[in-house]
């Protein structure tokens, strides 16, 4: 039986083989720059799932091991896809709560920051050009046969009255919002919900912050995958059996995207390593990263217009809507003025009741339409961007990290499950090319 024989240093120049030999390399380097790509797609693509349903499925999925059930869409009886980070997005939002948002400032905070006063101020100029028809429509569907009669000097009267107390009744307002903002305003609900519905959002905002990691992370899969490729050429080298390169195709795919992560995020203090520091890339620019989230969360999700529909259309709208009217009622009543005793002998005081209703509702109508203006949610955003930044900043390196990676931290396995998948591939088709090695 004969002995095999091997060239461990290489020796027999002329015998190696050194196309097979030089071109491991190069593939398991093609390979890991295509497993970070494709990889980085699977994480943020499509922002919906894509795929078809298949009957039965959904029950059989449930009976699945529990890390094999977080593939997107498999609980609902679909095979496809669907974006690591959109299909988290409501976790996502859960946990950017947690992690930054509750750490950056309270309802409170986020509120005084809107600058109430300005607010106020802003409802009055928005209020203001309207008012006379809006008293005119009220008093003509309330109580007709009152207004129809009243003469035009008392109309203004009232218009006149009114008008002078708008700023003090406006003020109420604010002032009621911001006495129980941490009853009304629940950013972690507001957050969740605004993800759940656009996940792409979520996804939007991973990329504009972690763009020049996640842009060296493919570089690196090259690189990573070239280097590891040199050790796999040696051994198949050495031993030139046949199911050696997909195998050890499946280790340098699962490494090279381990290899990545860590780059990124690992370690999260500065390390010196044989006279060189190592610090993980996105923890290096903390304040770069710092500034771009602050602008995405103030931009997009905790903004004055989405605080005012929260405020006055969310699962607390109601709660709010009353407790306006019912501070705006002394205002109102205020701004009748001299008119109040007969005004209520005029019509009764449940008619009056319905009156000052209407406008109290009319009120808290106009206050959302304030918060819905554009250019001044964006003037007013600039002072929330700018605690959110000052916040994240000061951020531990730890929550700092998970700002970014708890959106797919859980789902990180597949990402390695793709890249040992590609790295077998990539072995297979290096053995159909070019056959196995061996001195």
């Amino acid at each position: 039986m004969a002995t095999l024989e091997i060239d461990w240093f290489f020796t027999d120049v002329s015998g190696a083989d050194w196309v097979h030999i030089l071109t491991i390399p190069v593939f398991t380097g093609v390979v890991g720059w295509l497993i970070n790509w494709s990889g980085l797609w699977m994480l943020f693509e499509p922002e919906r799932f894509h795929g078809v349903h298949v009957p039965g499925l959904e029950p059989l999925a449930r009976g699945l091991p529990r890390k094999v059930q977080e593939v997107p869409g498999l609980l609902e009886g679909g095979i496809g896809w669907q974006g690591i980070v959109p299909a988290r997005a409501a976790k996502m939002g859960s946990l950017a709560v947690d992690k930054v948002i509750a750490k950056v400032g309270t309802p409170k905070d986020f509120y005084q920051q809107l600058e109430p006063d300005r607010i106020a101020e802003h409802i009055v100029s928005v209020f203001e050009p309207d008012l006379p028809q809006l008293i005119d429509d009220i008093m003509r569907r309330e109580h007709p046969r009152l207004w129809r009669d009243l003469p035009a000097w008392g109309k203004q009267g009232v218009v006149t009255r009114v008008r002078a107390q708008l700023p003090t009744v406006v003020r109420s307002i604010t002032d009621e919002i911001g006495e129980h903002i941490d009853q009304l305003l629940d950013p972690k609900l507001m957050v969740i919900e605004h993800f759940r519905l656009n996940p792409g959002l979520v996804a939007s905002i991973f990329r504009e912050v972690g763009r020049r990691e996640l842009r060296l992370m493919v570089t690196f899969g090259f690189v990573f995958g070239f280097l590891l490729g040199v050790p796999v050429a040696v051994v198949d080298h050495w031993f030139g059996q046949w199911w050696l390169l997909p195998l050890m195709g499946v280790v340098v795919g699962w490494l090279t995207n381990k290899l990545g992560m860590w780059l990124i995020f690992e370690p999260l203090q500065p390390r010196r390593v044989l006279g060189v520091t190592v610090h993980g890339l996105f923890l290096r620019r903390q304040d770069e990263a710092a500034e771009v989230y602050a602008r995405s969360i103030a931009e997009e999700v905790i903004t004055l217009e989405r605080i005012g529909d929260f405020l006055l259309n969310g699962p607390r709208g109601d709660r709010t809507r009353q407790m306006l009217a019912r501070a705006l009622r002394p205002a109102i009543d205020d701004a009748a003025g001299p008119l109040l005793p007969v005004v209520r002998v005029a019509v009764g005081s449940s008619e009056l009741d319905r009156i000052r209703e209407g406008i109290a509702v009319e009120a808290v109508g106009r206050t959302d339409l304030a918060f819905r203006d554009p250019e001044f949610g964006r003037q007013q955003g600039e002072r929330l961007r700018e605690l959110f930044a000052r916040r994240t900043k000061e951020l531990p390196p730890a929550d700092f990290v998970e700002m970014m990676r708890s959106a797919f931290r859980e789902d990180e396995w597949m990402l390695y499950a793709h890249g040992a998948v590609m790295g077998f591939a990539g072995g297979v088709l290096h053995l159909l090319v070019f056959g196995a090695g061996g001195s």
